[in-house]
């Protein structure tokens, strides 16, 4: 097996990166989801409410600067704020955790109020401010403004399990969907389908993961990456019907980093599409009573 995709995601649900190559912090890919949006109470906001935020084209320069780019063309360079530099800190909220992240630069709330609505743009200063969820974790694990873990793993042959289902599903025909759907940061090729479901720890190229629980989907993978249209009950119907796990329409499983023994810092190593992929430990995980 091999790594076959890196996806980087600058602000939560806006367009997606493609690197070649991606560092890897404790809290997940190197600039994957430090910014996002929130509401009047703090509370994040997603493709779930607004399709249109996948549109936004982004872009991070080394200095954490981040560049969003609208679909009419208007472009904004918007500076990491933070603490260090005297930014104004917001209480936000992602899935019932609430922490504090810096605003941005008023120039860049002007910006997304025009383009997306009456949001606030902030910056995760602190990546180690938001601790993953304690029954899939250990003491000191963090996560950056994702949903719920550092790191979300998706296989190609599962994606073309998933689409061969659809296919059944419909008859009449129906579009074939595309990985980009699901919005995973890695990509594996070259397993069996629905493999990854049995995985507990597995190596990419220098690093090794956790894994600690399936993905339950949402809204957003029935949206079009490209478009920001909704396409329909697909691929929630399908995987509601033949892949529950958790008692979830699932489809992935989320990774945790591991830190390489004498590593020191933030950056805990970097993946290579290319590098091989191997299961170092599987089996059952969960208790089988709420795999369904």
């Amino acid at each position: 097996m091999q790594l076959t995709g890196l996806h980087v995601y600058p602000v939560k649900s806006m367009y997606r990166l493609s690197p070649a190559t991606a560092r890897v912090e404790p809290w997940g890919l190197a600039g994957d989801r430090r910014w996002m949006l929130a509401d009047s109470t703090g509370r994040f906001v997603t493709q779930r409410e607004n399709p249109a935020l996948g549109l936004i084209r982004t872009g991070l320069a080394d200095d954490g600067t981040l560049t969003l780019t609208a679909p009419g063309g208007s472009r904004i360079e918007i500076p990491a704020p933070g603490t260090a530099t005297g930014d104004p800190l917001a209480e936000v909220e992602v899935w019932g955790t609430r922490f504090r992240a810096a605003e941005a630069a008023e120039k860049a709330q002007g910006w997304i109020a025009e383009h997306l609505g009456d949001y606030r743009l902030v910056h995760l200063d602190d990546p180690r401010a938001r601790p993953v969820d304690p029954k899939f974790s250990e003491p000191g694990d963090t996560v950056s403004m994702a949903d719920g873990f550092p790191l979300l793993l998706a296989t190609t042959a599962s994606l073309d399990a998933l689409n061969a289902l659809i296919a059944e599903e419909h008859p009449e025909g129906h579009e074939t969907l595309p990985m980009t759907r699901f919005r995973p940061n890695v990509v594996v090729g070259g397993a069996e389908p629905w493999a990854e479901d049995g995985w507990r720890r597995i190596r990419i190229g220098e690093l090794t993961f956790k894994v600690v629980k399936p993905c339950g989907r949402c809204v957003i993978t029935t949206t079009d990456q490209e478009s920001g249209e909704r396409r329909g009950p697909e691929p929630l119907r399908a995987l509601a019907r033949h892949h529950r796990l958790l008692r979830k329409a699932s489809f992935g499983q989320n990774l945790i980093p591991e830190r390489p023994a004498g590593a020191r810092g933030d950056v805990l190593g970097t993946l290579r599409t290319g590098d091989e992929v191997e299961v170092l430990a599987d089996g059952a995980h969960w208790p089988a009573n709420e795999l369904v």
